[in-house]
This record gives structure tokens, C-alpha cells and sequence, in this order.
């Protein structure tokens, strides 16, 4: 394996453990009162947040309901795929 497949097969291993994360994060707003639920969100929140702000700046809320996630994962599995492809 060269190091270029090993980069980018790297990078796309990454950037399915973050979309994991994001989904965990996402599953997580569903149901805010479970205590131990909380600990995980804040562990999750500063690591998801930055990447789902970016969408959130300009997908705003429609009726309450926050669909910028749907929007940062469909780019995030595109990029992974992008990168997975190249390996």
C-alpha cells in the first residue's frame, strides 16, 4: 500500500467515524431528557457543532425543525466517497 492510499483511505475512515458521530449527535436532540444522554451530547456537541454551523448559518429552521444536519451529512458522504474512491 502506497502512502498516498494510505492517506486517503485514512481520511475517508475518518470522515465516517465524524459522520457516525454527527448521526449519534443528531439522535441524541431527540430525546434531552435521558440524564446520561446529556454527558454524551456535551462530549459530542463541541467535536459535531463547528462542521453543522456552517449549514445552520444559512439553511435557517423551517417551523422549528433544524434540517441543516440532513445537508452536512449528504456533503461529508460525498467527500468520504470521494476519498474512498481514490484509494
Amino acid at each position: 500500500m502506497s502512502a498516498t492510499e494510505l492517506l486517503t483511505d485514512s481520511l475517508a475512515n475518518f470522515l465516517n467515524i465524524y459522520l457516525l458521530l454527527i448521526f449519534v449527535r443528531i439522535l441524541l436532540t431527540w430525546f434531552p431528557t435521558v440524564e446520561w444522554m446529556n454527558q454524551v451530547a456535551g462530549f459530542l456537541s463541541p467535536i459535531t457543532d463547528p462542521y453543522l454551523n456552517i449549514f445552520r448559518s444559512f439553511i435557517p429552521p423551517i417551523g422549528g425543525l433544524d434540517l441543516s444536519p440532513l445537508l452536512a451529512i449528504i456533503v461529508l458522504q460525498l467527500v468520504a466517497g470521494l476519498f474512498g474512491g481514490m484509494a
